[in-house]
């Protein structure tokens, strides 16, 4: 299990407990308090929100976002790793998003855009998350951040994306 929330559809409070992490890595938190991915993942969408707006280099993002009222409740390694990980791929990530969307990509919504970039680079490039953690925290991101029916389409276009980018662990789910 990942530090990442994972709330039952019909318990919203329980996406305030974080989870252990199968796979330590270096941005995983000794103590883990109150420290969370969740934020990691507001945080970065902020960021890259801004970047879209403003295009700014990583160093001045990650100086930006240390005004953020919530950047103490963030786990700031995941944060770090999410926002760079992110930029440095972008081409592989936007790739893999135009194929399951519906538009071209400077056709969405930023919000969208970001959120989208995000997951897809977290099931792209991180599978010690599993897929339906990814897919949950882009839904949450775009139901607190998103356009009131945001979060389905981002919904649709991750689990496509996750098929993809995660057929064994996707094939796997579907057979259970």
């Amino acid at each position: 299990m990942s530090q990442d929330q994972t709330p039952a559809p019909d318990n919203p409070q329980a996406s305030a407990k974080p989870q252990e992490s199968a796979k330590p890595q270096a941005s995983a938190n000794k103590g883990k308090g109150s420290k969370n991915r969740r934020k990691s993942r507001e945080l970065a969408l902020k960021a890259l929100y801004r970047n879209r707006m403003n295009a700014g280099d990583v160093k001045q993002l990650r100086l930006d976002s240390l005004d953020d009222p919530d950047y103490n409740k963030a786990d700031e390694g995941y944060f770090k790793q999410l926002l760079t990980g992110v930029l440095d791929h972008t081409a592989d990530v936007d790739n893999m998003i135009s194929q399951f969307i519906d538009r071209q990509l400077d056709e969405l919504s930023p919000i969208e855009h970001a959120i989208l970039r995000i997951s897809a680079y977290e099931l792209m490039f991180d599978v010690s998350i599993p897929y339906r953690v990814v897919i949950n925290e882009g839904v949450e991101l775009a139901k607190t951040f998103g356009g009131i029916d945001g979060h389905k389409y981002i919904n649709g276009v991750l689990d496509k994306i996750a098929a993809q980018a995660r057929p064994q662990e996707f094939g796997q789910q579907l057979r259970k």
